[in-house]
């Protein structure tokens, strides 16, 4: 059997070792346009800010290796031109020579994977402006500043990795203004917890500047003037253009195979095309996401690894079959850690599923211990089955352990109940005996069995206009230091001998800076006959997005950062 395998990275290479594993005799060729066959392309910005210094470590297999290793044939800079799929060949281009010739298989792998998407502005082409794709890319930029030394730059675009940019230029010394065409940046995140991020990169030095894209870069000198509609033009050493990726379909389409309106590869569960022997992976292809079943596309390496080898053992003979991608993800944002996995609310909207959500702040581990930092946790369920769909949690320490044991929940399709269930190690410096996990179970367990009922942050200001009674049962100091405006106080110590002054009449709509204390004034509430709903998150959580979206940073001048 001779399979060719275009394109290499996560999806190709994973496939064509797992390949080489199953058939020990199978003829394996490796096409790939760029001259890294298999590289760390999450690592490339890091490399860029320094953290990675030396340019080898990014490369995880040559093509001088996969061949003394697993004896496949990778041919780098080599581009498919196209695939004749009744003739079982593709016709290739030598990058280095010019030279063309056609190239047969009995199984084709296709692995081409997404391309920046460069926005159709004028300048977009200029030699000050870049996108990050490939080992070539970061080699350009990292060169780019060591020669030219830039002081300012701007980043078109907040997802992945136009916040991993700012903070490898902000570590250079470069002073970064970003913008963010919607109201928020990292999209796989609720607007309410990316606020979080937004606070981060201010406080960090970035100008980030929401609702707002750049509509021409033209050359200014030695510099390149970024013009926004409604803003004033800014001049600046650099931009960096991170305004998403696209599926890389366009070889498979001119071929015949399927694809979807974005141009993503149609493959079936087992990776295979609409084209017998004709097999995709990686960022390129349509799949399932595995909460809802809709189709969609994941750019991110662990899915494209999963995929390559479910196709190697599927081309070897076997039935192995993939069932969708749950997003999960995490970013290191200075010194903050932010995680995703699941659904958000959109997508849950968009899915039509009945769900709630709950949000709790926590400790990293047992606050006696030193060194204890706050967490954000956001879980969607649900309703009234209590599984969970979602999970959003931004901190510092333990946010990637946290995330993953929701990932595994949702892949389980676990319930809150069996959140409090699980048996999770403890030890001071690491956790507390009721981990965040367990904990965010027990909330939604309070809420589904109606022990509690909720209302949230977005609530406020209609039951502020309704002249609803909203209590705040935090400490005089906490109430000194900000409150929401016509709140009652009265601290839940203080709330048994108090309950006088309450309205037996009306519901009551309590909060603490977290939660924990407005459940517990609810409870007694509750049990003293009143009708009590509980502020999810608490006032810190509502605090912070009031302050996110009511921050409205003005523009820069004409010819340098401000």
């Amino acid at each position: 059997m001779k399979v060719v395998i275009v394109g290499g990275v996560a999806g190709g290479a994973t496939a064509a070792a797992r390949l080489r594993r199953l058939d020990e005799k199978a003829e394996i060729v490796i096409l790939e346009r760029s001259g890294y066959v298999s590289y760390a392309n999450c690592g490339l910005p890091y490399y860029i800010g320094g953290e990675i210094t030396d340019p080898a470590a990014l490369t995880l297999q040559t093509p001088e290796s996969f061949r003394r290793r697993f004896n496949i044939d990778v041919r780098v800079r080599h581009e498919v031109l196209s695939i004749q799929p009744e003739e079982k060949t593709v016709q290739v281009r030598d990058l280095e020579d010019g030279r063309t010739y056609q190239e047969s298989y009995d199984k084709l792998l296709l692995s081409p994977g997404a391309k920046p998407i460069r926005p159709n502005i004028p300048g977009v082409d200029g030699q000050r402006v870049f996108t990050l794709r490939t080992v070539e890319d970061t080699f350009r930029i990292h060169d780019f500043i060591a020669r030219e030394h830039p002081k300012t730059a701007v980043i078109s675009g907040g997802g992945f990795i136009g916040l991993e940019m700012a903070e490898n230029l902000m570590g250079q010394g470069i002073r970064v203004t970003m913008f963010q065409r919607s109201e928020q940046v990292m999209k796989p995140f609720d607007r309410d917890m990316a606020g979080q991020l937004h606070a981060k990169l201010r406080a960090a030095g970035v100008d980030l500047q929401l609702e707002a894209t750049p509509s021409a870069l033209r050359p200014c000198g030695d510099q390149v003037a970024v013009e926004v509609p409604g803003r004033e033009t800014l001049t600046v050493d650099m931009v960096i253009l991170a305004v998403g990726v696209q599926p890389d379909g366009s070889l498979a389409a001119a071929a015949g195979l399927q694809v979807n309106r974005r141009g993503a590869i149609v493959v079936n569960e087992r990776m295979e095309t609409s084209h017998p022997d004709i097999y995709a992976v990686g960022d390129a292809v349509e799949i399932a996401n595995f909460v809802t079943g809709a189709r969609t596309s994941v750019a991110l390496a662990g899915p494209a690894n999963k995929q390559g080898r479910i196709a190697a053992d599927n081309m070897a003979g076997g039935d192995s079959r993939y069932t969708g991608a749950q997003g999960s993800s995490v970013i290191k944002l200075f010194d903050l850690t932010a995680a995703v996995t699941g659904l958000n609310e959109s997508a849950a909207r968009a899915a039509g599923l009945s769900y709630d959500k709950a949000v709790i702040t926590v400790s990293s581990h047992a606050t006696y211990y030193p060194g204890a930092k706050s967490m954000v946790m956001k879980v969607l369920f649900e309703t009234p089955t209590g599984r969970i769909l979602g999970g959003q949690i931004i901190g510092y320490d333990g946010v990637d352990k946290r995330i993953d044991v929701l990932a595994a929940a949702i892949r389980a399709r676990m319930t809150a109940h069996d959140l409090t269930e699980l048996d999770l190690s403890y030890a001071p410096p690491y956790s507390s005996a009721k981990d965040p996990v367990n904990v965010i179970g027990y909330v939604i367990e309070n809420v589904l069995t109606g022990k509690v009922r909720q209302f949230h942050w977005s609530d406020v200001a209609k039951l502020q206009a309704e002249g609803a009674f909203i209590l705040d049962v935090r400490t005089r100091g906490e109430w000194d230091r900000g409150h929401i405006q016509g709140a009652v106080h009265i601290p839940v110590d203080e709330l048994r001998g108090r309950m006088q002054e309450l309205p037996a009449d009306r519901p009551l709509y309590v909060h603490c800076q977290s939660g924990l204390r407005s459940y517990l004034a609810c409870r007694m509430l509750t049990g003293a006959g009143f009708e009590c709903y509980n502020l999810s998150g608490g006032y810190g959580f509502y605090a912070m997005v009031m302050q996110d979206q009511n921050l409205r940073p003005e523009g820069t001048g004409p010819c340098g950062l401000q």
